[in-house]
């Protein structure tokens, strides 16, 4: 039952979580020496040069405490490391509020629906029982996958979701995902600069959220981020974490995962066996799909500039200011299946799918004991770091390789791509910035149609083969058709025209959006960027324009 999960008992126990995180932090600690240095160092420059007072005073905090590290004792850099391990723990945990939950699950996709799609609450009043549940979003959020296995998972282990991420609306999405498939509410870290956000804040604040400072690079804080996610899944605690770090800037779907936090999970299986309680754990890759995406234009924008290489935290986006988000999400709620959830199959710490009743299998469908993978020769169940390191790496390749086969491609993804291969045939050379820069081309109608056609065939070709997912709004579709449907998804919400229709046909205005947009094909060898690499033919097959 989802009102007996461990979250809904997060507050009570909140202190024994901190208290365990902090104790695993100073277990773990094996240089105090060194973990201190290290936080002064890097904390230093961090807060130099910072005008804030409270920066000034921290700034001058550390830098006392470089000087006197020398003189201190064993014991006093341990306590020390205590100190600093106990308020990261603090600040780290979460908070959860069980009636916040329920009201929010309850009402606020009604709430939205009514207010940004004024249209739809005639019928919601007529039928009351939908003003008290998601039904009111269900066209517009599609949820695929194995829920009934998963749900049955979640009565005897700990489940890790590792969706893609794409948005600051992620987390949001997908929580009322799990509510509407049954699945218990599940922990999440989250950027600290999202507490800021005048949206997104309320919704941290009480539902779980965990804030991850990505501004602190020391070990120590590290070491407090990873133990606290280890202590939650020990004590039961569903999670979720994006294992792509931060949203795909290019659009496209993540294959270089980090892979510290989910190497949490392999940590936190081994504790319970060595405790006595074996608690599986079971990872459950999943897609997240829009149609079009809040935050597209700052994304590809950063992702295409110098500085956005260096850029990690962006906190001037469009998920930043509210007319941005009440216009998408508008946007979104004039289109069915606009979102789509795609859940994967489940695995297990070590790379190796699960069934519905928690029993890990090979690749050869043979069963396989998981406490085996992580027992000495002689049977003992211990820890290992760089045996730790290969599962986590394998898993690693698991995930990435789930995140292809459950995407959900769109018609804003394929028709940004036939455009795009348009685009690169008609530039003067292949580079990417010279044929971002070749804007305002016309591609006649029956042309691009039959390009989207070809691609669409293409999908569903590869789709048989469990290669890739094709959107349900695409499939008995014509091009012209789906190329309208884009048109209709583009049209309204980004602020300059993505394509336009001419009276010679379709224009092709914003390049940097139609190559955002179709980098969901480029995991597939689809997008342009991946044919260009290989120096394959292009996706497009559409001749020069005279």
């Amino acid at each position: 039952m989802r009102d007996q999960a461990p979250i809904f008992r997060f507050n009570s126990q909140r202190p024994n979580l901190v208290s365990q995180t902090t104790d695993r932090v100073v277990e773990t600690t094996d240089d105090p020496l060194h973990a201190l240095n290290d936080a002064a160092y890097h904390e230093s420059r961090r807060l130099d040069g910072s005008r804030r007072p409270k920066d000034i005073e921290k700034l001058e905090q550390w830098r006392s405490l470089a000087r006197h590290l020398g003189r201190m004792s064993p014991s006093d850099r341990m306590s020390k490391v205590r100190e600093l391990a106990g308020e990261h723990a603090e600040d780290t945990a979460g908070n959860f509020n069980p009636s916040v939950f329920r009201i929010t699950t309850r009402l606020l996709p009604t709430v939205v629906t009514s207010l940004l799609a004024p249209r739809t609450l005639p019928s919601l009043l007529k039928e009351p029982s939908r003003l008290l549940g998601l039904q009111a979003l269900a066209a517009k959020v599609h949820v695929q996958g194995d829920t009934e296995a998963l749900r049955k998972l979640a009565e005897i282990g700990t489940l890790v979701f590792v969706p893609t991420h794409s948005s600051n609306l992620d987390s949001i999405v997908f929580g009322f995902a799990l509510e509407h498939s049954g699945l218990p509410p599940a922990t999440y870290g989250a950027g600290k600069n999202l507490f800021n956000n005048p949206l997104l804040s309320f919704f941290m604040h009480n539902l779980g959220a965990y804030k991850v400072d990505r501004r602190l690079r020391h070990d120590l804080y590290k070491s407090c981020l990873k133990a606290y996610s280890t202590v939650l899944m020990e004590n039961g605690y569903h999670s979720l974490f994006f294992p792509g770090g931060t949203r795909s800037r290019s659009g496209a779907v993540e294959q270089k995962l980090k892979l510290g936090l989910v190497g949490t999970g392999i940590e936190a299986y081994t504790r319970t066996l060595i405790a006595g309680r074996e608690r599986k754990v079971f990872f459950v890759p999943a897609t997240i799909n829009y149609l079009i995406t809040l935050e597209a234009e700052t994304l590809i924008g950063d992702y295409l500039t110098e500085a956005g290489k260096a850029r990690y935290i962006i906190d001037d986006d469009e998920s930043t200011r509210l007319g941005r988000i009440t216009t998408f999400v508008r946007k979104l709620l004039t289109m069915n299946g606009s979102v789509v959830i795609r859940f994967g199959k489940p695995l297990d710490p070590f790379g190796s799918v699960v069934d519905g009743d928690g029993i890990s299998h090979d690749r050869r469908g043979r069963e396989v004991t998981t406490s085996s993978y992580v027992e000495d020769r002689n049977g003992k169940v211990c820890f290992n770091p760089a045996r730790e390191a290969q599962y986590c790496r394998e898993l690693g390749r698991e995930i990435a390789a789930a995140y292809r086969h459950e995407s959900v491609i769109m018609p804003t993804h394929t028709v940004a791509a036939a455009c795009f291969a348009h685009l690169s045939q008609q530039a003067p050379s292949s580079d990417l910035f010279t044929v971002l820069r070749h804007r305002d081309q016309t591609v006649s109608r029956d042309d691009l149609a039959r390009e989207v056609l070809r691609l669409r065939d293409e999908l569903i070709d590869r789709e048989k083969s469990g290669q890739v997912v094709v959107s349900d709004s695409m499939r008995a579709c014509s091009g012209g058709d789906i190329v309208a449907q884009a048109m209709r998804a583009f049209r309204g919400y980004h602020t300059s025209p993505v394509i336009e229709p001419r009276p010679d046909g379709i224009g092709l205005h914003d390049t940097n959006l139609l190559y955002y947009y179709q980098n969901r094909l480029a995991a597939h060898g689809l997008g342009w960027s991946a044919q260009d690499a290989a120096g394959a033919p292009g996706a497009g097959t559409m001749g020069r324009q005279p």
